[in-house]
């Protein structure tokens, strides 16, 4: 019998696999892309102005309607730009003076997803961030630039301790960062357990309940203040079907934002802490990783290092307020006061009702075939 023949010592043999599909041309091309386009273009005050001057150097008479037209929507574009800035003013009032060589940052769920991005950017920049998660040290990735603390934030015995411990080492903390959020369960209301709906909504709500009442009398005590961010959802607005703990959670916690917001503005004290509230859409982690979006081109998936970026900016600069990600998300408010036709209409086109579903039966049918 002749002897099998070898393959040659260096090559190495792989099982195919399958290729992964490349994203389409037009995936790039979202709501939030056109807008930020518009926004540096036609919709800048800059680029009107200098058509204005351009006619003026073309010796455009002052009556020209070009030139009357021109003029008139320069001035509308400034003017609504003015508006913004006197809103932001009013509305959050003085930016509170933020030194980050003195700042202590704590986060919440900091060991996956938004919180560990967040987490590493300060770390990176030399900031002193404390990490509370239920993990383990061993379980998270990069630890090197942040000081972790195993922590259960929904307990709130195990939380006041860690935070006697973070102002051992690190200091009296000024900004807190509640990320912390239960996993989706993505069941109907008649098939979720109230064990699973309990868990959520301690996980979810409760544990900013708790971090609010724990780390705030510090931040009002410091002559600096602090900034409180609160990471919740623009569907605790929509309220898909499928989601009845995850949607009820986030409404609680934009509410409690709110209410708290509220206090601290008819103590006073909203000079010295600042409430920044994120109502995002759907994020690229892992949370979220079964869902797909129902519409990319108005509701994409945003990349967690954008959100990330949105927050330390607004904390940097000192200011609160809301921030609301993508475009569609500034609109959600409107939904509410739509005729309930035109709200089903919307929902229908959308597919927001259905996504959650489909993403639970592709997990069923994956799981059949292990």
């Amino acid at each position: 019998m002749a002897p099998k023949s070898q393959p040659p010592p260096n090559r190495i043999l792989t099982s195919p696999r399958n290729a992964t599909p490349s994203p389409k041309w037009h995936s790039a091309l979202t709501l939030d892309l056109v807008l930020r386009v518009l926004r540096r273009t036609i919709l800048h005050p800059w680029p009107a102005w200098i058509l204005v001057l351009s006619l003026r150097a073309q010796v455009t008479p002052p009556s020209d309607p070009a030139f009357v037209l021109a003029t008139g929507y320069a001035i509308l574009l400034t003017l609504v730009a003015v508006a913004k800035v006197v809103n932001a003013r009013v509305a959050d009032g003085v930016p509170r003076t933020v030194e980050l060589s003195e700042e202590v940052v704590v986060i919440t769920g900091g060991a996956s997803g938004l919180g560990l991005l967040i987490a590493r950017i300060y770390g990176m920049s030399g900031v002193s961030v404390a990490v509370l998660d239920v993990k383990g040290e061993d379980e998270v990735e990069g630890c090197e630039e942040m000081v972790y603390y195993r922590c259960d934030v929904g307990d709130r015995g195990e939380l006041e301790r860690v935070l006697g411990r973070i102002e051992e080492e690190l200091g009296t903390p000024t900004v807190l960062i509640n990320c912390a959020a239960a996993r989706i369960n993505g069941q109907s209301l008649l098939s979720l357990s109230a064990e699973a709906f309990q868990k959520t909504i301690q996980t979810n709500l409760f544990s900013v309940f708790h971090t609010c009442q724990v780390f705030l009398p510090r931040m009002l005590s410091l002559p600096n203040g602090g900034t409180i961010v609160n990471v919740s959802s623009v569907l605790g607005q929509l309220c898909p079907a499928g989601l009845a703990d995850y949607s009820t959670s986030k409404a609680g916690l934009s509410a409690l934002h709110r209410t708290l917001e509220a206090e601290l503005r008819a103590s006073g004290d909203d000079e010295k802490v600042k409430m920044i509230l994120v109502e995002q859409g759907q994020v690229a982690t892992p949370l979220f990783a079964s869902i797909k979006t129902p519409n990319q081109f108005i509701a994409p998936v945003l990349e967690p290092v954008h959100v990330a970026q949105q927050i330390v900016s607004a904390i940097e600069e000192g200011r609160g307020g809301v921030i609301r990600l993508p475009a569609y998300a500034t609109l959600v408010n409107w939904y509410a006061v739509l005729p309930v036709g035109l709200q089903r209409i919307a929902r229908s086109l959308s597919g927001i009702d259905h996504a959650v579903a489909r993403a639970s039966s592709q997990k069923s049918h994956d799981e059949s075939k292990q």
